[in-house]
Formats: C-alpha cells, structure tokens, sequence
C-alpha cells in the first residue's frame, strides 16, 4: 500500500507524541504503514506512507537519489546570483550539496492559508523558489536558502519522484497503489 498525505503545518511525522502535538496518527487511519521519508513540523506538502519495506528503501535512500520538490517561501528579493549558487552547490557546515534544479516561482494559486500565517513586514518582500533536489540531508533546502542569504519562511514539498501532491488539501490523503 503507497498512501499520499499532504501533511499540514505543526505535524510530526510520527504516530505517537508524549506532548499532545498533532501527528499522523490524526490524519492517517490505515494502520501499519509508515512515512518512507520525513517532513520537519514546520514543513508542509506530499509525505508519503507505505507498509512495504522494499518500497520504502528505494523512495528514501540516498543512493537511488529521488528528486524531491519544493516550493519554498523566502525572505526578501531572492537575487538571480542567490538562484545561481544554489544550482551549483551551497557549502554547509556538512559539507558542499550536489547542484539543485533552482528557479523563481510565482505563489501558487493553489496554496492554501497556513494556520500561523508566515510573519509580514511591510519594509521587506518575500519572493517563491521552486527547488529540486536528489539528496536529502536534515532541514536541507532551510540551510541552502539561508546559506545564500535568503532564508526560508515556508516550505512545501510538492513531488517526491513520480508522486505528486496534486490537489490535496492540507490532511487529506490518497491511496496510490
């Protein structure tokens, strides 16, 4: 079984807490699957479930490098030298990333209202950012766009490999296969 979750903001990407946070355990009802893969709390979008181990193994381990897409808010005017440094590579404190598939983006039409709202301030923009990549070290895409000066206020992934968030709300879920 292969679900797909577009997990809201604030959700730990397990089924149990000790604290009373939200987790999968609230969106999910199929038992015995669990998440190939892990979004941050304070990030959003497709996380996929699956019961299949083998299935699992290939949608998250490094090797097999599943792309992996985000729309991601920042803060400020995300320069075209910003965009350039991340299609070859930021330096973290982990090391150098591989080159991701970086480029502008408009809001999307689609996206839903975030439950706290990302902060405004008048004085300073905010611009989007569609960015691929087919690595997947801890709060990575948050350390790129902060490493190029603009750091991320919202992150939404949109596609791990052929699956895609579509046009799931924010916990609703989808059985793919």
């Amino acid at each position: 079984m292969l679900i797909a979750l577009n997990k809201p903001y604030g959700v730990l990407c397990q089924f149990t807490t000790q604290d009373g946070r939200p987790t999968l355990a609230d969106y999910v009802r199929q038992k015995d699957v669990y998440p190939a893969g892990r979004l941050d709390h304070d990030s959003e979008g497709l996380l996929l479930l699956t019961d299949d181990g083998v299935l699992a193994h290939r949608l998250t381990d490094p090797k097999h490098k599943q792309p992996k897409t985000y729309l991601v808010q920042v803060d400020g005017a995300l320069s075209d030298e910003a965009v350039q440094a991340l299609r070859r590579g930021v330096m973290l404190n982990d090391g150098l990333t591989l080159p991701a598939l970086a480029e502008h983006a408009q809001e999307p039409a689609w996206l839903w209202p975030r439950d706290p709202p990302v902060r405004f301030r008048k004085s300073i923009p905010t611009r989007w950012l569609s960015i691929t990549l087919r690595e997947g070290r801890n709060r990575q895409v948050r350390r790129m766009t902060a490493a190029v000066g603009f750091p991320t206020l919202r992150l939404i992934r949109v596609k791990i490999g052929d699956y895609a968030l579509d046009e799931l709300k924010p916990g609703e879920t989808r059985v793919l296969a």
